[in-house]
């Protein structure tokens, strides 16, 4: 039965699922296009360079289509999997990927009877389910879930029963029963190969954390050098303000913490992605983002990343100024601010009525520097201590209102870009006129010629 678009000459009486594969299906077809077309070359030919230089890109093109193609097809197994276990498990994650899958006997250690289970193996852990009877597909429950760290897989010799294996987890032992000789050496070798990578894997991201923490060490840091460079120096000699005996102590201390792998506040391991591993400023500990604090120096803008104990229990210092030292650094920030802002600074610069869509119209100070040509900075006209808001303008459209955008104050002029529309009132048509040819330009990047015959008024 064909449906109406299949009827139509057009489609030459192909379904729309088709269709929908050809875009797909082009990008292949032009590379091997290209590779006959390229055999057929001669060498000496004007177009071989740009034909080499097209392939070259469709090819690359075809490998990150291929590369998506396979991608949705694993994500598309792992909800497969999240279904039949009735959604309970979190497994539906771009890091896990199903290995195996499938039936197994389980040995009963009190009485050795076979029980029906069923295996999951993923890259970095095995499930281990019971089957439940369902009308419209099997359902399973997981009893047990194994990391691959750690993991263990052997075969066993047991009389009276063949085709037996044990798996070895941190937390539980399994001796399991395959259906045949050929179906437990599969088991037995994909169990293990996969340990083997994810051992391969550790190993990796551990030589990479070490090396990426070393580097970190090495970096030159006013910071440390000013509160504990002579203890921080292996060569330090006792002659030293600090004595000889302390250094040595801390030096030792602090490479013994360092060759730790867990957090010294939450003992959570490290790794390379999502837990890096830090040093406290202060003691030398070893603590992870969430369990640290910084402490800002007097001497420059930098922080100190400290853990929370020293961060709670030692007093402020010309290193450590705290938390009135970080308010008046803020407000010097501020009024450095406020200097670049100000007319004398500004390649133009006035009062304006300032609208934004779900507000009402207020009056502020709008100006663009000279060291920053292409930003337009809004300052409300109270000294409220707020910073000044930025729009950098390249992109921005500069208009008239629209015929359906009434307003009740006059010389309006818009900024628009995206979804984000600025609406701002002059105070007569020459005030407007000048500060919409000053954002067109800047709008297009033209820093050169924005500053032309231009005069603050």
């Amino acid at each position: 039965v064909f449906s109406p678009l299949q009827k139509q000459e057009v489609c030459g009486n192909l379904t729309l699922q088709h269709h929908m594969l050809e875009p797909v299906q082009r990008i292949p077809r032009y590379e091997l296009l290209l590779k006959d077309y390229l055999k057929k070359l001669p060498e000496e030919s004007p177009d071989r360079k740009d034909a080499e230089k097209s392939l070259e890109l469709i090819s690359t093109a075809a490998n990150h289509s291929n590369a998506a193609i396979r991608k949705m097809e694993k994500m598309h197994k792992l909800l497969e999997v999240y279904e039949r276990l009735g959604g309970e498990e979190d497994i539906v994650n771009p890091a896990n990927e199903l290995i195996k899958e499938g039936h197994i006997q389980k040995l009963s250690a009190k009485n050795g009877t076979a029980q029906d289970r069923y295996l999951f193996l993923f890259n970095s852990m095995v499930l281990y389910c019971v089957p439940k009877l369902r009308l419209i597909g099997q359902k399973f429950s997981v009893r047990e879930k194994m990391d691959i760290a750690g993991l263990q897989v052997q075969e066993i010799a047991k009389q009276n029963v063949a085709h037996t294996f044990s798996i070895t987890g941190k937390k539980r032992s399994l001796e399991l029963q395959a259906r045949t000789e050929e179906e437990k050496r599969e088991w037995i070798h994909v169990i293990q190969a996969t340990i083997e990578k994810h051992k391969q894997n550790s190993e990796t991201f551990r030589a990479f954390n070490s090396s990426f923490s070393q580097e970190e060490e090495h970096l030159p840091d006013s910071s440390i050098a000013n509160t504990s460079s002579v203890e921080s120096m292996p060569g330090a000699d006792g002659g030293g303000a600090l004595g000889g005996s302390d250094s040595s102590r801390k030096s030792s201390k602090s490479k013994r913490d360092k060759e730790k792998q867990s957090c010294k506040s939450c003992s959570e391991s490290f790794n390379s992605i999502t837990k890096r591993r830090h040093h406290c400023k202060q003691c030398g500990a070893v603590i992870c983002a969430k369990c640290s604090e910084f402490k800002p120096l007097a001497d420059n803008s930098r922080h100190n990343r400290v853990c929370k104990e020293c961060f709670l229990h030692l007093p402020a210092s010309p290193c450590s100024p705290g938390v009135e030292a970080v308010g008046e650094q803020k407000k010097r920030l501020a009024a450095e601010k406020q200097s670049i802002l100000a007319a004398e600074n500004s390649l133009f610069s006035s009062y304006l009525q300032f609208f934004e869509k779900g507000k009402t119209w207020y009056k502020m100070w709008v100006t663009i520097p000279k060291s920053e040509p292409l930003v337009l900075y809004l300052q409300g006209s109270s000294q409220d201590g707020r910073s000044p808001r930025p729009i950098p303008l390249p992109g921005y459209e500069v208009s008239l209102p629209g015929s359906g955008e009434k307003f009740d104050v006059k010389h309006v002029f818009k900024l628009c870009q995206s979804h984000q529309t600025l609406y701002f009132s002059a105070e007569d048509e020459e005030l407007q006129m000048k500060w919409m040819e000053v954002l067109t330009k800047a709008a297009k990047g033209e820093t050169e010629d924005t500053a032309e015959g231009l005069s603050n008024p």
